[in-house]
């Protein structure tokens, strides 16, 4: 929201009341409250009205402080809100608390310091100032309505089609927010808000956390996220579920403001000595995600929407990828399952599957896949289920009692109320039915377009501007703790396109409808990197785009960006993303980017590990592994996929001069993706510019990883990730330990935990727990590496050049647990 006309002059029709003096601060209960007056105090009868604000500083974990501004106790609050620690237990905080003439509250090296005259606070950690309040940067406003009417909830047309709101109440003359800001120091950046699209950064952008159904190329997302990340060193999530405005220096360039309509705003300020504390303290906080099966993580392919989705043709698409060595785990059929004009029956269409269980059961032992179903929470009226549901009070409400209805995207269509118990437990029972045919999990599509206006939920006290955002948390909730219930813990994953705060719970997410341009990608990749930025873990988006069909080498560029994310769909509208309509070169390169992601499954699967257990992104952008370096800040056309690998996806053909940035250090080109043979070594920092061949990406590991790798040709991303590694030592750093731990495949069990340390005249590799089925090392160092001898293992292959996928091969022997590699090395200048 926007308040002023300028810097100076405040709009017409707008009345601030500014926080401008603390009058008094007390501590209760290890939090310090405060009061502060919109007016100074010089005597006694200035005391006698308000506006005055009960300010509460709290900490509830350590490296995080809570604040609570509020102007009006009485007020109820906004419900439903979001869950605090949902599935984590907060650390203790050592909270410490003064009070009197300047009053301060800390925990974890972060510190909040309130000045009381004029009323101002920083926030500060080890003696550095990260942030300060200015005055008059906490206030309350009472808004006439005409400046509200650009706000995303009151441009949607969810607010204004008339089958959306044809009873439409007076609108109020004046509304009440309440706004807090935040200065924005020079050089400062701004990411995250959810999957924006947008630029990158999000400095000169205004923001609103409201999901809406509007693709990829439009300031409208369908998973907003009151929660940015600041290159200051901190993130600020905003505690409401409602609409939230943020004005990231688009109204006052050098403050970020945030403002909600009502009379209490709450929010949490989070400290970290790197943006992953950060991430993992805000994950803390809202919820970690759960850990998707293991067979998640292979390729999807779907019917795609508008296509035939007939038996003949799912079947030839399988076979057709099963002969081309493109594998496929997951077979996902979309909306036409089921009959048209009928979403959701629940019942799939008998003109294209006459016996489902029977056919579903017949292609998973054939060819090995798990199935997917597309399903939403929205009822058609010519569905066979709306009359049950119309008549048992299953469906959201108009405030008149009729059946909330419009004809966008179903003639007719309601939406499932899930806030009725009873509703919740139908809408289930179509779930385990479609379950007990053999489905294995559920593509939760939309629950973005939720009406918010004169309508009424069955849980009646909550608010409808509330519901809009939090309904997708309810709805995947309820899929995934479903799927839960049938496969087990581990076993459970939905494949989302809206979410909110606390969603990152429920994996996985994909970035919606997207165009099959070079543009459409960078969009994804945009939008990607800031819901990563925003507490989620896991993503994946339409390999090849969605809207239209793309060139043979849009798609081709777009399978390595695809293969090499968390999670990876081949889905298209109107036609088909399977390779061969592509060419039988996009199938052969398909082939080799699928075989390499499985192989890497050690490595990935240990990056959702450490997402379940401590909110880590996987694919992420590069700043949050190198804060330091300034030039990653603006990075969005690249990533790192966990610590150690680094993709940057070309966003043009074969002729295409691309130009991609490595940080600081030392790079290895990873072979075969970028290259074949002895792999080229570059020292960072600097840019490369160069032309990349269709069939390559350029990828690269950071020096000093430990890359755990599997068998070749395994055809499927669920083996046994203990079994025959190949541990890939790059550039070992001398006078230090490097880590690595080897997940089973079940669960989060890690198998074996492997150090690496390196000096001058050797490498010594060593299993310190659990055990490993037979492994090896190929180490990567300088050109002029001198192998002098070779503990505990066989070389392999030359020790004087690189050969196949480059570096040294070291077979260990049987039934050892340590690798001593003694070499000479003779550095020279790459």
């Amino acid at each position: 929201m926007r308040f002023n006309d300028g810097y100076w002059l405040i709009k017409d029709g707008v009345k601030p009341y500014y926080g401008l003096q603390l009058v008094k601060s007390v501590e209760i209960d290890d939090s310090l409250h405060l009061q502060v007056s919109s007016k100074p105090i010089r005597h006694r009868g200035d005391t006698l009205a308000g506006p005055v604000f009960d300010v509460k500083f709290h900490s509830p974990t350590e490296g995080i402080i809570g604040v609570r501004i509020t102007h009006f106790k009485g007020i109820r609050p906004v419900t439903p809100e979001i869950p605090l620690f949902p599935n984590a237990t907060p650390e203790p905080s050592n909270v410490s608390i003064s009070i009197g003439e300047n009053p301060s509250i800390s925990t974890g090296g972060l510190t909040a310091a309130i000045n009381p005259k004029p009323y101002s606070f920083t926030f500060s950690a080890n003696n550095r100032v990260i942030t300060t309040c200015h005055p008059k940067s906490q206030f309350i406003a009472d808004v006439a309505h005409r400046w509200t009417t650009t706000s995303a909830s009151s441009t949607t047309c969810l607010a204004n089609d008339i089958s959306a709101n044809p009873y439409r109440t007076p609108e109020p003359a004046t509304v009440r927010y309440i706004a807090q800001e935040f200065n924005v120091s020079p050089g400062e950046k701004f990411y995250g808000f959810g999957e924006q699209f947008g630029a990158f950064v999000k400095n000169g952008q205004r923001i609103d956390i409201w999901n809406q159904d509007g693709g990829t190329a439009s300031e409208q997302a369908y998973k907003c996220v009151p929660f940015y990340f600041s290159t200051a060193g901190y993130g600020l999530f905003v505690n409401h579920p409602g609409e939230v405005e943020f004005e990231v220096g688009s109204e006052k360039v050098s403050r970020v403001a945030i403002s909600i309509r009502g009379e209490q705003l709450e929010y949490f300020f989070i400290s970290g000595s790197t943006p992953l504390e950060v991430l993992s303290r805000y994950t803390l906080l809202t919820g970690r995600p759960a850990l998707p099966p293991l067979w998640t993580f292979g390729l999807w392919l779907s019917t795609s929407f508008l296509t035939d989705y007939g038996t003949e043709t799912v079947t030839g698409f399988l076979e057709g990828m099963k002969q081309r060595n493109c594998d496929v785990r997951v077979f996902h059929l979309d909306c036409f399952w089921m009959k048209q004009y009928e979403w959701c029956s629940f019942t799939f269409d008998p003109e294209n599957f006459p016996n489902p269980a029977e056919y579903l059961s017949s292609i998973k032992e054939k060819y090995g896949v798990k199935i997917c179903l597309w399903i939403n929470p929205y009822i058609s009226q010519f569905s066979p289920l709306f009359d049950e549901a119309a008549r048992e009070g299953y469906f959201i409400k108009r405030t008149n009692g009729d059946v909330w209805q419009w004809d966008l995207w179903q003639p007719g269509l309601a939406i499932v109320d899930m806030t009725n118990p009873a509703a919740r437990q139908w809408y289930k029972s179509k779930l385990v039915a479609l379950m007990d045919l053999g489905v294995d999990s559920f593509k939760t599509d939309f629950a973005e377009r939720i009406p918010h206006m004169n309508i009424k939920y069955h849980e009646d006290k909550y608010d409808s501007y509330a519901m809009h955002n939090m309904y997708t948390i309810m709805y995947n909730q309820l899929v995934h703790e479903t799927l839960e219930e049938r496969y087990g813990k581990g076993g459970a994953v939905v494949f989302a396109r809206s979410s909110f705060a606390g969603g990152q719970r429920f994996p996985t997410h994909w970035g919606g409808d997207v165009e099959s341009t070079f543009e459409g990608m960078a969009e994804t990749l945009r939008g990607g990197l800031s819901l990563t930025l925003s507490g989620f873990a896991f993503t994946s988006h339409d390999i090849g785009g969605f809207e239209g069909t793309p060139p043979a080498h849009v798609y081709i560029r777009w399978l390595a960006y695809g293969l090499f994310s968390s999670h990876s769909r081949l889905h298209g509208s109107e036609s088909y993303r399977v390779p061969w309509v592509y060419g039988e070169e996009a199938a052969r390169i398909l082939a080799k980017y699928l075989n390499a992601k499985h192989r890497l499954m050690p490595y990935i699967y240990a990056q959702a590990i450490a997402a379940h257990r401590l909110g880590y992104p996987i694919q992420r952008a590069m700043l949050v592994d190198f804060i330091d370096d300034r030039t990653a800040h603006c990075l969005d056309q690249q990533y790192m996929l966990g610590p150690s690998l680094l993709f940057a996806p070309v966003f043009g053909d074969d002729n295409h001069e691309t130009e991609y940035y490595l940080p600081a250090g030392t790079w290895t080109a990873y072979t075969p993706l970028l290259g074949s043979g002895k792999p080229r070594v570059v020292r960072g920092p600097r840019w490369v510019k160069e032309v990349v061949p269709l069939s390559e990406i350029p990828a690269y590991v950071r020096a000093g990883s430990v890359l755990a790798l599997g068998p070749s040709d395994m055809k499927k991303p669920d083996y046994n990730l203990a079994e025959d590694v190949e541990l890939r030592l790059y550039h070992p750093e001398l006078g230090k330990t490097a880590a690595c731990e080897i997940p089973s495949g079940h669960g989060a069990e890690i198998a074996a935990t492997v150090t690496v340390t390196s000096d001058e005249s050797q490498v010594v590799v060593k299993v310190v727990q659990g055990s490993l089925g037979g492994w090896g090392v190929r180490l990567f160092e300088d050109p002029t590496l001198k192998i002098d001898g070779v503990v505990g293992a066989t070389l392999d292959g030359s020790g004087e050049e690189c050969v196949n996928h480059g570096g040294i091969l070291f077979r260990a022997d049987s039934g050892v647990t340590e690798v001593i590699i003694r070499r000479t090395i003779n550095p020279v200048t790459v």
